[in-house]
């Protein structure tokens, strides 16, 4: 029969329902790390009873410190080879090893874009492979995708079925592959605080300061931010503190579509946006036009920079990505007018673009869209922190479940929040260069010295 223990701290009992002389099937498994208060343990525990498995627990050692890792040993038992595979199976997505792990299996792509059956389906958690008594880190982590490997190389990358070519090494079955859950982080930021939820109660200006702090740290600590953008942005009056943002250095990279960019060019050449004054709220005559003569101004000068560079377009979003070298890219869709000449009409070159920058990002900000914003998250790696704002809270639901380890949501307007993100950016940063040397509030030393663009 299963051995127990009672952890510190709590009440519960790890103990085994069923007698493990029935279980003729079995496997061991360890957990290290911050297994306990990230609940890692629990969750292993829960998976093999939600299967009718058994888990014996063989040694268990517990970090005295809240810095010190844990560890656990079990065997995992089941009635059959199909259904502790199946149990086995889910334990690795929690981050379980799997002791005598054997290697991976590979076979070779023979058909562009067409995987060989039973090919391993990756997650978006650091992944590792057994190859050659080496264990591998995969590249390039995202989810829903597959493992290539270059044996000569010894590398692996994680690729999507698109990009598959005859003579590709793929794994197959998912022995030798080993995820790298995230645990929980040992310090209590913004992240920790909000503990993944959604926020329309929560004190707005604290929580916005909070998130303020994190950027400029994650700014500060080599890593990029990229903001995903939609045309709400434009018509409720936000499009000057995205502006900003993007002149003073505080976004690096500009994912969004035909849209936010038409109507942002519109209001720089028209002032209106859907053919209203920003700053009266009435609507032009006329004005319902604007965008399409918006696109037009911008096809005959051949792109938005050009149009910049010949004063066509004088302030705005796009004003600020050209004048400061700020990377952007607008993914097409089925609705969009025009397109502007800018906009990648094609789906798949869309991801490529916005692939090559993911690599560098420590922080996305997914502000009022859907639908590109669920595009973006699909290709980051869950380290990834994410803030997903959206006055609707069925979108910022939407939004949180994307995988993601650290994220947070809120509901919010966005022509309120982004001109008070970008007034905690800029009090921040005076304070962090000397400008406010007594203000109580700052506890961190972050400074943009050297990282803005």
């Amino acid at each position: 029969m299963g051995k127990s223990f009672l952890s510190a701290g709590c009440e519960k009992f790890i103990s085994c329902r069923v007698l493990y002389l029935f279980m003729i099937f079995s496997r061991k498994i360890e957990l290290r790390g911050h297994i306990v208060d990230s609940g890692i343990l629990t969750k292993v525990m829960d998976c093999v009873v939600e299967y009718n498995g058994d888990f014996e627990t063989e040694e268990f050692t517990l970090g005295q410190w809240k810095t010190d890792p844990s560890y656990a040993r079990m065997r995992i038992s089941a009635e059959t080879h199909d259904q502790l595979a199946r149990i086995i199976s889910e334990l690795r997505c929690l981050g379980v090893f799997v002791l005598d792990e054997a290697e991976i299996t590979l076979q070779n792509v023979n058909k562009e874009k067409v995987a060989p059956e039973g090919f391993y389906s990756t997650t978006n958690h650091p992944t590792y492979i057994n190859h050659l008594g080496e264990w591998i880190a995969v590249d390039n982590m995202k989810m829903d995708a597959l493992i290539r490997v270059d044996i000569k190389k010894s590398t692996a990358t994680c690729v999507v079925q698109g990009k598959l070519l005859p003579g590709d090494s793929v794994v197959v079955g998912e022995e030798g592959v080993h995820v790298d859950f995230p645990e929980r982080p040992r310090e209590i930021g913004v992240f920790e605080f909000m503990g993944g939820g959604i926020s329309s109660e929560r004190p707005s200006k604290t929580l916005i300061r909070q998130i303020a702090r994190e950027l400029l740290h994650i700014k500060a600590s080599g890593e990029k931010i990229a903001f995903v953008g939609g045309p709400a942005i434009i018509h409720t009056g936000a499009a000057d503190a995205l502006s900003a943002m993007i002149r003073e250095g505080y976004i690096d990279v500009l994912f969004t579509g035909n849209a936010l960019a038409t109507h942002d060019l519109e209001y720089s050449i028209f002032g209106t946006s859907l053919g209203m004054d920003l700053h009266t709220g009435e609507l032009v005559s006329g004005g319902h036009s604007h965008h399409l003569y918006t696109i037009n101004k911008i096809m005959d000068a051949g792109s938005i920079s050009a149009a910049v560079k010949s004063g066509i377009v004088k302030n705005g979003i796009m004003y600020e990505c050209i004048k400061n070298h700020t990377p952007f890219v607008l993914a097409g869709s089925i609705r969009d007018d025009g397109p502007l000449p800018d906009v990648i009409q094609n789906v798949i070159e869309a991801q490529d673009a916005m692939r090559k920058h993911i690599p560098s990002l420590g922080m996305v900000l997914m502000v009022a869209t859907l639908l590109h914003s669920i595009a973006v998250g699909n290709l980051l790696p869950s380290h990834v922190k994410t803030i997903c704002v959206d006055i609707s809270p069925a979108s910022v639901t939407k939004l949180l479940d994307r995988g993601t380890s650290q994220a947070i949501g809120m509901i919010s307007d966005v022509g309120i929040l982004l001109p008070l993100l970008l007034a905690e950016l800029r009090e921040l940063s005076a304070y962090n260069a000397g400008v406010f040397p007594h203000c109580p509030e700052c506890t961190r030393h972050i400074s943009l010295k050297g990282v803005q663009q």
